[in-house]
């Protein structure tokens, strides 16, 4: 899921480079903050990925451990 975030926040990125580029001021407004978006869901996603996976590790050593 982040990776299509990502990919989504580089498309995004390219369309407000073209809208910079033809003048457009509200389009390179409009795609640059919806990219931004798109980059900081991926790493919310990230982040919930590597939370979940230590909360695994420190469940599996706590088991051993007893």
């Amino acid at each position: 899921m982040m990776l299509i975030f990502q990919i989504l926040a580089m498309f995004l990125a390219g369309i407000a480079a073209y809208f910079l580029w033809q003048g457009n001021t509200d389009g390179v407004f409009v795609a640059g903050v919806l990219g931004a978006v798109s980059y900081f869901i991926s790493l919310r996603f990230q982040v919930k990925a590597r939370i979940q996976q230590r909360e695994t590790d420190s469940d599996g050593t706590e088991k051993s451990e007893i």
